[in-house]
């Protein structure tokens, strides 16, 4: 008894872990940030960049909470925070520490942007920049996503000497391949041509009539016998 009492405490155990692991699995994934494929951006002192943000949540949202931050090695500061009210409005914004930060984003036809336009970058502009989520209306869950902006005197220049001219190298031997095997089809061609040729010599041959000379399937002409 002792041991089928521990097996079905074991298996409702098991039963209660899986279920809240079901139950809980897509609260984990409803809510979604994104800063974009990219993990590190480069711009140029004195320009402006574009730091992007999106957010997605399946179960809806309301009275969402958003901010964004930066932090560097000895530096952590909120710069702009805001609310978007539901999926039909626009964010807004509470509070924003820089008056060169401007929001860029839109809720409307289900973009869900919160993206942020920094202008006239700096060089101490350079470090982590983190945008933050949490929505209410799944019981507070929240989520972040983080990107690394490097600010530069001048982008460096990508240089594609080598892969133009392993292009180049690629393209020449594949239009040799391409001229070999024109080339064979042509002598293959003209080859053929000249068997038939030769084929349509030898059976035109074959009917001519070669009774002087004597040859093989000459026609022999019949002479009447000498009178004596």
């Amino acid at each position: 008894m002792s041991r089928a009492g521990d097996r079905g405490k074991t298996l409702a155990r098991w039963l209660g872990t899986g279920l809240l692991g079901l139950f809980l699995l897509p609260m984990s994934l409803s809510l979604e940030v994104s800063v974009g494929k990219a993990t590190t951006i480069y711009a140029i002192n004195g320009s402006a960049i574009l730091l992007p943000c999106t957010f997605s949540s399946c179960f809806g949202f309301e009275n969402l909470y958003f901010r964004w931050s930066y932090n560097n090695s000895d530096t952590y500061k909120i710069l702009i925070d805001g609310i978007v009210k539901n999926e039909k409005s626009d964010p807004k914004v509470r509070v924003k520490d820089d008056d060169r930060i401007t929001l860029e984003g839109s809720t409307k036809e289900k973009m869900n942007n919160i993206s942020i336009l920094l202008s006239d970058l700096e060089f101490s502009d350079t470090g982590k920049y983190t945008c933050f989520v949490r929505n209410p209306k799944e019981k507070d869950l929240n989520n972040s996503a983080t990107i690394f902006l490097q600010v530069v005197d001048k982008l460096e220049e990508v240089d594609n000497t080598v892969t133009l001219i392993i292009l180049a190298v690629v393209g020449g031997v594949i239009g040799l391949l391409v001229s070999i095997l024109l080339l064979k089809k042509l002598i293959t061609f003209i080859l053929k041509k000249t068997r038939e040729k030769k084929k349509e010599c030898l059976v035109s041959s074959s009917g001519n009539d070669n009774t002087e000379n004597g040859l093989p399937g000459s026609k022999a002409e019949e002479k009447p016998p000498t009178k004596v």
